[in-house]
């Protein structure tokens, strides 16, 4: 294997100096030559060099004018620039360097003398973006613990959920919507500034995943009460509104065995206080208003609604129209009167979470709450919380770009795009109620989505972009070690989109990094992290991954 070359450009008004300079380096650096300013401009747009030899005194643009624009612009500031040049007065040196130049090199200048200060700095370069290198691994080495408690705290609460799902199978989906549909409320009160000193308070994706055990307490109810078909009698009233308690009893004796309770506490909340009403009438308690915690408001609203559009033993199911009616019945009595009027100005959003949790069951044969391998939007809100807009945005800029790439145009050309970005939505879609109809508009792309449910090829490609997106070119990544091509081509664009997305956003344990920061790192995983072709594409394309990430 060919040992990497750095690449160095020489920019010089005088072709003498330029192939002086150019004749000294060539043996061990790929060498460019830009005779202006305005031409490394140019050529700056092909290829981004691991130095700058720059002269200052050159017409219309002088060394220190085109170091400014250099060092202004984010995708070249990281570049290190060597002034090269006649001027020796301490002035013109501090000046340059204020400006950002990381060496001073007075000509004429020995062959050896200028091989030297190059190595120097480009040694010095290395070690830099070997750090940063370093860096990336280590936080990534955080990034994986932390997403393996997630996802064993994840395991415990759905393991949990299940068995309650297990015993009332009639409720169907209700953890999954009612889950889905609390993430909906609680953005919509957020974008509204509703209680957003509260919710800013909490830990969302901890909230929205402990919401599955509200009903945890079901466990403890009698079967003959439980799957009762027909209206419960008064005592079996009294002894069904004790799931409430007796969940939170469930909850704390978990709690009481583990050093690492904190995620359960959302979850007593919820089981607890998911029945109380806002005129106090309720139980378990009789709380009042503001009394009863905001996790137990919001349940309440999302519970009820769904506990009304479904069948029940003792009931069948309202429309939605009747639903919402019903509701409008209950702010200020039943529900939070200000949650309350959220939830009905927006219900029309809230109708669309069952029905995507209808045609799942219809197409897919299994609850997608349980399912890691389609993507659930649970799985991906207890690691990233990431907006499924962006990253399929981000897949968009790929899908194009790859369509007319030499060698991969030829898998890529074979997928239908719509199909493919909305297995996007599939991988993480906490959007997707909110952008369905721009995401899925118009005939042709509903019936292509509809057949490749039936056929298999969008869950199959759902299953690539989640199954795979922790594999490394150089086959050290997880869960079953791949390498090069043996990762399927949507986990290694999901590879780059993961990390880039991580690196930009702020974490518990770091700031976000700049956009620039994000690009060196993945340059510099080409080949070994991230596939080679991609991360050009990926660089090619910088511009608009950064407008998206932007946006």
């Amino acid at each position: 294997m060919a040992e990497k070359r750095e690449k160095i450009i020489i920019v010089d008004d005088i072709a003498t100096n330029l192939n002086i300079a150019k004749s000294a380096l060539s043996e061990k650096y790929d060498v460019f030559t830009a005779p202006s300013g305005a031409k490394l401009m140019l050529l700056l747009e092909k290829l981004i060099p691991d130095l700058i030899l720059l002269d200052i005194e050159m017409p219309e643009m002088d060394g220190y004018d085109v170091i400014t624009l250099l060092k202004a612009s984010e995708k070249t500031a990281h570049i290190p620039v060597i002034f090269v040049t006649g001027k020796i007065d301490p002035e013109h040196e501090e000046k340059g360097l204020s400006l950002g130049a990381v060496d001073y090199i007075i000509k004429p200048f020995s062959r050896e003398l200028l091989l030297k200060r190059i190595n120097l700095h480009v040694m010095y370069e290395q070690q830099r973006v070997d750090l940063l290198k370093h860096n990336l691994n280590l936080e990534g080495e955080i990034d994986k613990k932390t997403r393996t408690v997630l996802e064993l705290q994840s395991t415990i609460l759905r393991t949990m959920a299940e068995l309650v799902e297990c015993r009332d199978n009639t409720t169907g989906d209700h953890i999954g919507r009612t889950q889905h549909s609390l993430k909906l409320l609680i953005d919509m009160l957020l974008s509204s500034g509703i209680y957003t000193k509260e919710l800013t308070a909490l830990d969302i994706p901890l909230l929205i995943m402990s919401s599955q055990l509200h009903d945890v307490g079901k466990i403890s109810i009698r079967d003959s009460i439980l799957l009762k078909a027909g209206k419960l009698n008064p005592a079996e009233w009294e002894e069904m509104k004790k799931h409430t308690t007796y969940g939170v009893d469930i909850i704390r004796r978990i709690e009481s065995t583990t050093s690492d309770s904190e995620f359960l506490h959302y979850a007593e909340i919820f089981a607890g206080s998911h029945h109380e009403r806002w005129d106090g009438s309720g139980y378990p308690r009789g709380l009042k208003a503001e009394n009863i915690p905001l996790p137990g408001r919001l349940m309440a609203i999302v519970d009820f609604y769904d506990a009304l559009i479904n069948n029940r033993p003792y009931k069948g199911a309202y429309t939605h129209n009747a639903a919402i009616d019903i509701m409008k019945k209950g702010p200020g009595t039943q529900f939070d009167p200000v949650i309350s009027e959220v939830f009905i100005k927006n219900h029309n959003i809230f109708k669309d979470v069952k029905t995507y949790y209808d045609a799942i069951s219809d197409t897919f044969k299994l609850r997608p709450e349980r399912s890691v391998t389609v993507g659930t939007p649970f799985g991906r809100i207890s690691n990233d919380f990431n907006p499924s807009e962006k990253i399929r945005l981000y897949l968009e800029v790929f899908f194009d770009a790859l369509l007319e790439h030499k060698t991969l145009k030829k898998e890529v050309s074979l997928w239908d795009k719509d199909v493919f970005l909305f297995s996007a939505i599939i991988h993480d879609f906490d959007d997707f109620f909110v952008e369905n109809d721009r995401l899925a508009n118009g005939t042709q792309t509903k019936k292509n989505i509809k057949t490749s449910i039936k056929s298999g090829v969008l869950q199959r490609h759902a299953e690539k972009l989640i199954s795979n997106n922790h594999e490394k070119w150089d086959g050290t990544g997880y869960p079953l070690g791949l390498k090069g091509e043996e990762i399927p081509l949507e986990g290694r664009l999901m590879a780059i989109i993961d990390v880039y997305d991580t690196l930009i956003t702020d974490r518990p344990h770091r700031k976000r990094k700049s956009h620039r920061e994000a690009v060196t790192l993945i340059k510099n995983g080409s080949g070994t992290h991230f596939d080679p072709d991609l991360v050009d594409v990926f660089l090619k394309h910088e511009d608009r991954f950064e407008k998206i990430s932007e946006s």
